[in-house]
């Protein structure tokens, strides 16, 4: 398995549009390893987030295979996928989808609920991963008293509460100015260093592929270009 977290081989993926079909992905053929710091770039409609939903387990290929932690994405079943969505990977939307009614300790610690541990372990967990963004001041505002920058840290947060192997972070920038997104990466590089986790991006954001490791082109559903940046270190 060449030492890889994601093996990708000839993953394609149709659509029913009508009577007819859209391929959003052809013969993708790519593999991560363990740590590393990559993103999709592209044009709308490359395929980027469709690739990002078969990785996440959400999704599955029309063709072709993807194995996430040597688990065949095709072959699980609904209960497999969650169960691997929940202790394994983690997720960070452009729309921070933070309970209202919770307090940023509570969303933080939402992600934990399905997982086997004591409210003790939860708590530690929890007060960790705030420290990690830098909130633990605020574990007890709602997210209607908290800045948008803020918002995004508590998402990742309780992304990285479980420290999933992966990180699939869709557009996380899109919402923040270029202060808060320059904060926010500093932070997710910062995560992937200590933990070891595997981030993915799917982005237009120019501040976004300045901090990665890996950018993966897409158009039209195939791989365009994948090259490794050795790049000044975060501008």
């Amino acid at each position: 398995m060449n030492n890889s977290i994601i093996n990708l081989t000839n993953v394609t993926k149709r659509f029913k549009v009508g009577d007819g079909e859209f391929t959003a992905l052809k013969n993708i053929n790519l593999n991560f390893k363990k740590g590393e710091f990559a993103g999709f770039v592209g044009p709308s409609g490359s395929g980027k987030t469709t690739l990002l939903n078969i990785i996440g387990s959400l999704d599955t290929p029309t063709e072709g295979q993807a194995l996430v932690m040597e688990k065949d994405i095709a072959n699980l079943s609904h209960q497999e996928s969650a169960l691997l969505r929940n202790h394994h990977i983690g997720f960070i939307f452009q729309v921070y989808n933070l309970l209202p009614v919770y307090t940023v300790y509570e969303n933080v610690e939402f992600a934990l609920l399905l997982q086997n541990h004591t409210k003790a372990e939860r708590h530690k967990m929890v007060m960790e991963a705030l420290d990690w963004v830098g909130l633990t001041d605020l574990a007890h505002k709602k997210p209607d008293r908290i800045s948008g920058g803020e918002g995004q840290r508590v998402a990742i947060a309780r992304a990285m509460v479980k420290r999933p192997e992966i990180l699939i972070a869709d557009e996380p920038t899109a919402n923040l100015d270029a202060a808060n997104a320059h904060i926010i990466l500093k932070m997710m590089k910062q995560l992937n260093e200590e933990l070891n986790t595997t981030f993915l991006f799917s982005t237009h954001d120019e501040k976004v592929m300045n901090y990665m490791e890996r950018i993966v082109h897409l158009r039209d559903g195939e791989v365009e270009n994948d090259r490794i940046i050795v790049a000044e270190k975060y501008k």
